[in-house]
């Protein structure tokens, strides 16, 4: 049975800067939980195809349809085991959002749609961050019992945590309007 976890939040920093920064695989590491242990294995990137007037001034490392991204983590923090993930991007429209599905990986399904949009909050610019990830653990009985007793929690922790993370990198510069 799919599962559907949804969270968002709003980022004092321009939106361009944020989708720059989330659309990047090689930040993944900086924004999972330390007890996690993401470790980027193997990028395969495809660079976005821009016309001529929406070349963002930092796209070099901007991860396109077609991008493969391998990244190994701890499916359960503080255990020995770390699982492989193949992550696959199927969409891209800049600075408005980008698609991941699982390639290969723990879950029988995954689909994570990362979507952004400018929006100013007490006269400040900034950008809100929406996820939506449709998923499913598989393995029957077992799956479902360790998605209610365990998974939720972990999946919500990391979602904190890569928040606080990513307020901490990019929320800080931006000050009110006058």
């Amino acid at each position: 049975m799919n599962q559907r976890f949804e969270a968002e939040h709003w980022i004092a920093a321009p939106v361009a800067n944020v989708f720059a920064f989330f659309a990047d695989p090689r930040n993944l590491p900086r924004i999972m939980p330390p007890k996690q242990g993401a470790t980027l294995v193997r990028l395969n990137l495809v660079v976005p195809k821009f016309t001529a007037a929406e070349i963002p001034t930092s796209y070099e490392h901007m991860a396109g349809v077609g991008t493969e991204i391998v990244f190994k983590f701890r499916p359960i923090p503080y255990l020995p085991f770390h699982e492989r993930w193949t992550a696959l991007i199927t969409e891209f429209s800049l600075n408005e959002c980008f698609c991941d599905v699982q390639k290969q990986g723990p879950f029988r399904h995954w689909r994570h749609t990362h979507l952004f949009e400018a929006s100013n909050v007490k006269g400040l610019e900034g950008a809100l961050v929406r996820d939506v990830v449709e998923y499913e653990v598989g393995f029957g009985v077992i799956g479902r019992t360790l998605e209610r007793l365990l998974f939720q929690r972990i999946l919500r922790a990391t979602f904190d945590y890569r928040k606080q993370t990513v307020e901490r990198i990019l929320g800080s510069s931006v000050r009110p309007a006058q």
